[in-house]
C-alpha cells in the first residue's frame, strides 16, 4: 500500500509598483521605444549619416535601471539608429504605475533621472552579427538562421504543468492573479486608499503532486496613512482574495490562514521604502520556484540575448508538450555558447509523468522546434515593441496576443512525431 505524498508549496508575486518591478518596466519601455522607432525609421528608408540604414534586426539592448528615494538611474549598452527620450519614458512609466505625487513617497514628475547608457561592446556584437558557424564556413545565404549567434552563454529553462488552464503551477498563477487584482481595485478607485507597492503569496497543499487546497494567503499592500488595519484587511479579503478565487474556481482549506499586512502598517513603500533593480524578481517572472531557473534576467534585453528569447522558447516547447498530452509536467533546458547559433544541449525532463517514452518526446522536440536564436526570434516574432507588458505579473501563463510563446500551435506536430 503506497503512502500519499503530501507537501505545501509556496510562490509569491509583486505588483507593478514594487521597486524592482518599476525598474523592469522602465527597462522594457525603453527597449519597446527603440524597437518602435527603429521600425518606423526602417519603413521610412532612413539612412544614418555614417551610411547605415535603420534596421530593427540590428538593435541590441541591455538596459538596466535602479530606483531609490527621489532618483532613477538608467544604464547599460544599446545599439540603434533611433533616438528615444529616456527621461520622458522614465517619467511616463513611473506616473502610469501610480507614483505621481510626493505624498506617495515617489513622484515621476519631479524625481531625478540619470541616463548612463552607452554603446554595446564590439566584442559581444561580432559573435551575434556573425555566428561562430558562419565564421567557420556555414553558408548563411542557404540557412540565414546560422548567422545569428547567441548573445551570451548560459542555460535557460522552460516549464509547464496541467495544474491550471494556462498550464502554469497553481501557486504562482494565483499569486499573480491576486497581484493584478490589487492593482485593478486601486486604479479603478474601488480601494482608492491603496498605493502602488504590494506583494502577494500563496501556499498550496499537494497530494501525490496534485494541488488539492490553498492553505495560506499573504497580501501586503502599501496604503494611505489614515486607513485602519481592520478595515483594510476586510476590504482585501472581500474585494481581492474572494473574487480571484471565485473566478478561478479554487477552494481554500477550511482552516486556511489569511494574513493581510502582517506588520500592521505599510505606508512607506516603493523606491522610498526599498531600492529597486532590474532583474531582481526572476522567480516571480517565471514559475514561482516550481521550475528551475538558469539565472539570467529578462527585462531590458533584446531578443538576441538568449537569457530572454531562449527562456521564452523553452516555455513554448514545454507548454506544447503538456498541451499535446505527452506528459503532465515538462521542463526544458536549453544551453548556448556565446556567438554560436546552435544550442550546445537540449534536455527534456518530465518527472515521471510522461505518457509516451521520454526519448520519443526529446526526439520530437528536436524535430519540431528550431532553437537557434534566429529561428526563435522569427517564430515568436520577438523584434517588436511587446516587452513592457511582460515586465509585471509574470512573463508566462498570460495568454495575450503579444505573448506568442504561450501559443499551443505545435501540438499536432509533436503528437505526429511521437506516432500519435
Amino acid at each position: 500500500m503506497s503512502i500519499a505524498k503530501s507537501y505545501i508549496f509556496t510562490s509569491e508575486s509583486v505588483t507593478e509598483g514594487h521597486p524592482d518591478k518599476i525598474c523592469d518596466q522602465i527597462s522594457d519601455a525603453i527597449l519597446d521605444a527603440i524597437f518602435a522607432k527603429e521600425i518606423e525609421l526602417a519603413e521610412a528608408g532612413y539612412v544614418a549619416p555614417g551610411g547605415l540604414p535603420a534596421d530593427p534586426t540590428q538593435v541590441r539592448c541591455a538596459c538596466e535601471t535602479l530606483v531609490t528615494t527621489g532618483q532613477v538611474v538608467v544604464a547599460g549598452e544599446i545599439r540603434t539608429q533611433a533616438y528615444v527620450d529616456v527621461q520622458t519614458i522614465v517619467r511616463e512609466v513611473v506616473t502610469e504605475i501610480g507614483y505621481d505625487r510626493a505624498k506617495y513617497g515617489f513622484d515621476g514628475n519631479t524625481c531625478g533621472v540619470l541616463n548612463a547608457i552607452h554603446e554595446q561592446s564590439p566584442d559581444i556584437a561580432q559573435g551575434v552579427d556573425e555566428s561562430w558557424e558562419v565564421q567557420h564556413g556555414a553558408d548563411a545565404t542557404v540557412d540565414p538562421y546560422e548567422n545569428v549567434g547567441a548573445g551570451d552563454q548560459g542555460m535557460m529553462f522552460g516549464y509547464a504543468c496541467n495544474e491550471t488552464s494556462t498550464l502554469m503551477p497553481m501557486p504562482i498563477y494565483l499569486a499573480h492573479r491576486l497581484a493584478e487584482r490589487l492593482t485593478e481595485v486601486r486604479k479603478s478607485g474601488l480601494l482608492a486608499y491603496l498605493r502602488p507597492d504590494g506583494k502577494t503569496q500563496v501556499s498550496v497543499r499537494y497530494e501525490d503532486d496534485k494541488p488539492v487546497a490553498v492553505e495560506k494567503v499573504v497580501v501586503s499592500t502599501q496604503h494611505a496613512d489614515d486607513i485602519e488595519h481592520a478595515a483594510l484587511s476586510a476590504d482585501i479579503i472581500e474585494h481581492v482574495i474572494k473574487p480571484v478565487f471565485a473566478a478561478e474556481g479554487v477552494e481554500m482549506a477550511e482552516d486556511a490562514g489569511i494574513h493581510i499586512n502582517p506588520t500592521g502598517r505599510f505606508v512607506i513603500g516603493g523606491p522610498m521604502g526599498d531600492c529597486g533593480l532590474t532583474g531582481r524578481k526572476s522567480i516571480v517572472d517565471t514559475y514561482g520556484g516550481m521550475g528551475r531557473h538558469g539565472g539570467g534576467a529578462f527585462s531590458g534585453k533584446d531578443c538576441t540575448k538568449v537569457d530572454r528569447s531562449a527562456a521564452y522558447a523553452a516555455r513554448w516547447v514545454a507548454k506544447n508538450v503538456v498541451a499535446a498530452g505527452l506528459a503532465d509536467r515538462c521542463e526544458i533546458q536549453v544551453a548556448y555558447a556565446i556567438g554560436m547559433a546552435r544550442p550546445v544541449s537540449v534536455l527534456v525532463e518530465t518527472f515521471g509523468t510522461a505518457h509516451v517514452p521520454e526519448a520519443d518526446i526529446e526526439r520530437a522536440v528536436n524535430e519540431v522546434f528550431d532553437l537557434r536564436p534566429g529561428a526563435i526570434i522569427d517564430d515568436l516574432q520577438l523584434r517588436r515593441p511587446i516587452y513592457r507588458k511582460t515586465a509585471a505579473y509574470g512573463h508566462f501563463g498570460r495568454e495575450l496576443p503579444e505573448f506568442t510563446w504561450e501559443a499551443t500551435n505545435r501540438v499536432e506536430q509533436l503528437r505526429a512525431a511521437c506516432g500519435l
